[in-house]
């Protein structure tokens, strides 16, 4: 499963360093985001089912918000705490109200909005810094998943 999430990145890459560099708009801005959630969804099925087969939990929570509490009690590790932070940020934006900012310019930008509140502001910097987070957090599960293993 982590050569999916691999290759959902691949995906996310392109949208971030080609596609966005030449469109810029939002529609772009809401895939890259889509992709990289995705990519954190499949690193953390594949962490789930890790531990589905070595018995530690009996089946897999439904519910996102679940799979992350889930995940939380099972790995005592702080840095895997972060990247699910991290992915539940992602999940807010995603579902938020998204308002845009610059269309098609330089600066374009897409605005997260939560029961008024601005929750995040995309733009292509930050989409840069999300895509280098969720390549660590797939780099940093494929190794706990291995290190496992070698145990």
């Amino acid at each position: 499963m982590i050569e999916d999430a691999k290759e959902e990145l691949k995906r996310a890459d392109h949208l971030v360093f080609v596609s966005l560099k030449y469109t810029r708009t939002m529609d772009v801005i809401e895939s890259i985001i889509k992709r990289l959630l995705n990519a954190n969804q499949i690193a953390m099925d594949s962490l789930i089912d890790y531990f589905i087969s070595k018995k530690k939990i009996k089946e897999r929570p439904i519910s996102f918000k679940n799979q992350i509490e889930m995940l939380k009690k099972l790995v005592k590790n702080d840095e895997l705490k972060e990247f699910l932070e991290f992915s539940v940020f992602l999940f807010r934006i995603d579902k938020a109200e998204h308002v845009k900012k610059e269309e098609f310019r330089k600066n374009v930008a897409l605005i997260a909005v939560e029961n008024g509140d601005v929750i995040a502001e995309a733009s292509i910097n930050m989409l840069k810094e999300y895509y280098k987070k969720t390549e660590d957090f797939i780099n940093f599960i494929f190794n706990f998943v291995k290190g496992i293993k070698n145990e």
